[in-house]
């Protein structure tokens, strides 16, 4: 399998894999917008891009209004040493892009984001796609 159809075939487990882990709590929100980000990081840093999220990126998106899904690394082939790939949730795109503004402009992202950054960057490229959930869907 190329790596292209391995990283459609992941989005697709990932999906369901946020399905199975949210539950019934979820699916109680109408239309709302996921994104899937998928981050690759120069070589080496993978390491670091997970301690800025764990220590750092994911308190801030909360305090943004971001719902938090989930978050995964590829298990095989060069992807797996270089690629974080996550799912956030939002009211709509308004609210979205709102929130990422925010997210932006805060003081702590933009200090967090320059401490982690002394040795380097480490986000080579961001792909974003958003979602809609299709009405049999679950997850909502």
């Amino acid at each position: 399998m190329n790596h292209r159809n391995h990283l459609g075939h992941l989005t697709t487990v990932l999906l369901l894999l946020a399905t199975i882990s949210t539950g019934a709590t979820l699916a109680a929100a109408e239309n709302r917008l996921f994104e899937i980000r998928t981050y690759t990081t120069h070589e080496g840093r993978l390491d670091a891009l997970h301690k800025r999220f764990r220590e750092h990126t994911n308190s801030i998106f909360v305090r943004h209004g971001m719902s938090l899904i989930g978050y995964w690394t590829p298990t095989e082939g060069p992807e797996s040493e270089n690629t974080l790939i996550y799912i956030l949730a939002y009211p709509n795109k308004e609210a979205r892009d709102t929130a990422w503004k925010a997210f932006r402009d805060d003081p702590e992202w933009k200090k967090a984001r320059a401490e982690s950054e002394k040795d380097g960057k480490i986000v080579k490229e961001v792909k974003s796609q958003f979602l809609a959930a299709v009405d049999y869907s679950p997850i909502q």
